[in-house]
C-alpha cells in the first residue's frame, strides 16, 4: 500500500507540483496545508504517512510545526522542502526531527526517490 501524503506550503502553485508528483507515482495525498499551524491541525486529524514541510510560512515555521508533530508523534516521518540557501534551516530541521529534505524547485526523481527511502520503500 502506497504512503499517504500531507503536503505543506504556503504557496498553492508549490503544493499543487508537489500533489501531481506524488499521484503520478501512485501516491495517495492525505490533505494539504498552507501553513505551520494548519499543519500541526492535520497532522494531528489525518496521521499521514509521510509530511512534506515547507520551511518558510507564515503564522507557524515549517520549523517550529515540525517541533510540535514530534513532539507529539516521535515517528513521524517529515520531509523539509527548502529553497536553494536555506542550509542553516535546513540543519535546524534535521536536528529537530525531519528525516530529510528536498530542494525547491522540485527535481521529480529526488522528490519520489526521498519519499521511498524515508517510508522504507523499495524502487518499483
Amino acid at each position: 500500500m502506497n504512503p499517504r501524503i500531507l503536503i505543506v506550503d504556503d504557496a498553492l502553485f508549490m503544493r499543487n507540483m508537489l500533489k501531481d508528483i506524488f499521484v503520478k507515482a501512485g501516491y495517495e495525498i492525505a490533505g494539504e496545508a498552507a501553513n505551520g499551524v494548519e499543519a500541526v491541525e492535520k497532522y494531528s486529524d489525518l496521521r499521514p504517512d509521510l509530511v512534506t514541510m515547507d520551511i518558510i510560512m507564515p503564522l507557524k515555521s515549517g520549523i517550529e510545526a515540525l517541533e510540535e508533530i514530534m513532539a507529539g508523534n516521535p515517528e513521524a516521518r517529515v520531509v523539509m522542502c527548502s529553497a536553494l540557501g536555506q542550509d542553516a534551516l535546513v540543519i535546524e530541521a534535521v536536528e529537530a526531527g525531519a528525516k530529510d529534505f528536498i530542494v525547491k524547485p522540485f527535481k521529480e526523481e529526488r522528490v519520489i526517490e526521498v519519499v521511498r527511502r524515508v517510508t522504507g520503500q523499495t524502487a518499483a
